[in-house]
């Protein structure tokens, strides 16, 4: 009985002891999170390996394996000590802390990561720590800053453009990569919907275990994506392969879940298979239109929901093959028809004379800016100089005349922005500083209304000069979200040679208030509607005449 009972009681440490040690066995996701975490850090803060004295590529590989047979976080840690213990001693930082007086954007810097009591022993944390407070000062290998702007330029990267996609260390290395350049210098980066940190640990078996190089490729698209920034994309063969490279030969806006036909790319192509503006498109290849945009939303670019319809009511009709099948409403009937797509080259594109500037019914100025030029400016504003406003058309890419139309429209000198940018001697942090100011102390030259039109077409340069326009003395801004990219682009390559970009630095109101995601503030809010559209109406532009006429 005795015996039986300490067999007994073995067997129950044992199962205890097993419990135990399965429940604190590190899962693979966790450990190399963990590695990128640390790999990152160090990559911008240690002395050594910012100064770029190491192959930091080749430093990863070489940790991995042992990474991947660490089994506690005793074992885990130590690794990670041994590696930092191998780079050379740490000196103090005589500067650090002792920099001079600088307004932190506090919202955007975060490494409470290396308190992980999960992951990291109590003298990893402190090693790390150490590290922070005596961080690398002056010149980086790995990254630099545009003069005047200062947005980040990444140098001194391995393109591996030759590599081959069933490398595991190199797609570990192109998330880790580009996931601490999103990490440290991503102004942004508290704005996304999903937190950075849990896309890491979201991605990273995407990125360990592709089925094929599609999946490869779409796990580098759904990253990029995840930054929820209209200036961040990527491209590469595979990628457009998959969207498929025929098109309907006509543009769409979504709208109360359904996509409208609102113009052609070419007239004859178009008539071929009868479509006519004011279409109203219901489903596509027997799926409604908007589980088809909700499928493919997460490989579609934007930094709201505006912006992903507006590229969404492409890309929802592309495909692999000549044809589509589509269910439609005309004239309040329901019908169904398969409609031929083309290559691009196939289209010969409409192409319509656009004027940079006119007078409208009710002498009303109207300037298209996505036409004018700086050298037109003087021209427009004394042919419109008599005219009792002028409406703005910002639904579109300006040419950079802000500069020369707000002194028409201004009466005074305004700030009209702040910018946040990079400090690259302390990785993470972002330095507020005041902006340009726009318009000129001294009498107004045009006495008129000024109206500004703008919707999720607004991108970046246009919401820019639309916050510049804003400050003149008698403005008024119509229309719907604006895209919500603001700020100078950084591009950079990613591992592969695949281009891609980011906004570089962040741009607000003066006041503080956010134009990254949100878009530029609004007065009156109005949007297309499917029976406007069939009209041939522009619903924004009338709305901004009657809103005149009640002056």
């Amino acid at each position: 009985m005795k015996n039986i009972k300490t067999a007994l009681l073995c067997l129950i440490l044992c199962v205890s002891h097993s419990f135990i040690f399965a429940k604190d066995k590190l899962a693979e996701t966790e450990k190399l999170a963990a590695t990128a975490q640390v790999w990152g850090f160090l990559k911008y803060y240690h002395p050594s390996v910012a100064k770029g004295k190491y192959n930091w590529d080749e430093e990863l590989f070489k940790v991995l394996p042992k990474v991947k047979e660490a089994e506690s976080k005793t074992q885990l840690s130590q690794i990670y000590i041994n590696w930092i213990d191998r780079l050379g001693k740490v000196k103090e930082c005589k500067n650090c802390g002792n920099e001079p007086e600088l307004e932190y954007f506090s919202k955007n810097f975060d490494l409470s990561w290396m308190e992980n009591n999960k992951l990291f022993t109590p003298d990893l944390t402190e090693k790390l720590k150490f590290i922070e407070d005596n961080r690398h000062q002056g010149k980086k290998h790995y990254v630099s800053q545009a003069k005047r702007v200062r947005n980040i330029i990444i140098t001194n990267e391995i393109d591996y453009k030759d590599f081959d996609w069933q490398d595991e260390n190199l797609r570990l290395l192109s998330l880790f990569r580009y996931w601490n350049i999103v990490e440290y210098f991503f102004p942004y980066k508290y704005q996304t919907d999903t937190d950075w940190e849990e896309v890491l640990n979201t991605m990273i078996p995407k990125f360990l275990y592709p089925e094929s190089e599609t999946d490869f490729h779409l796990a580098m698209l759904e990253l990029i994506i995840n930054l929820d920034d209209s200036h961040a994309n990527f491209f590469s063969d595979i990628t457009e392969s998959f969207w498929g490279y025929y098109l309907v030969p006509a543009g769409f806006k979504l709208i109360d879940n359904k996509a409208v036909l609102t113009r052609f790319y070419d007239d004859s192509l178009a008539r071929i298979d009868d479509l006519r503006v004011g279409d109203v498109i219901t489903k596509i290849d027997d799926k409604d239109v908007w589980e088809v945009f909700k499928e493919k939303e997460k490989y579609i670019n934007g930094s709201n929901v505006s912006r992903k319809k507006y590229i969404g009511s492409h890309v929802i009709f592309m495909g692999s093959s000549g044809s589509i099948n589509i269910e439609y409403t005309r004239d309040g009937k329901t019908h169904s028809k398969s409609i031929k797509r083309y290559l691009r080259k196939d289209f010969n594109f409409n192409k319509k004379e656009r004027k940079p500037f006119k007078v409208l019914e009710g002498n009303i100025g109207y300037i298209n800016m996505g036409v004018i030029k700086n050298k037109d400016v003087e021209e427009a504003m004394e042919a419109l100089n008599d005219t009792k406003a002028i409406i703005f058309d910002l639904r579109n890419y300006p040419k950079g005349t802000l500069y020369s139309l707000i002194l028409h429209i201004s009466s005074k000198k305004n700030n009209f922005y702040k910018v946040t940018y990079p400090d690259l001697d302390y990785p993470g942090k972002f330095i507020w500083r005041d902006g340009n100011q726009c318009g000129i102390n001294g009498d107004l030259k045009y006495l008129g209304k000024i109206i500004l039109l703008v919707n999720e077409s607004s991108q970046s340069h246009s919401e820019f000069t639309i916050m510049c326009l804003q400050t003149g003395d008698n403005v008024t801004t119509l229309g719907s979200q604006t895209s919500g990219a603001d700020g100078n682009v950084s591009r950079f390559d990613m591992v592969g040679g695949f281009k891609t970009a980011i906004s570089g630095i962040g741009i607000f109101y003066p006041d503080g208030t956010e134009t990254q995601r949100k878009g530029v503030k609004i007065d009156i809010e109005v949007k297309p509607t499917i029976q406007g559209i069939k009209d041939g109406r522009d619903e924004v532009l009338e709305k901004a005449i009657e809103f005149l006429s009640e002056l």
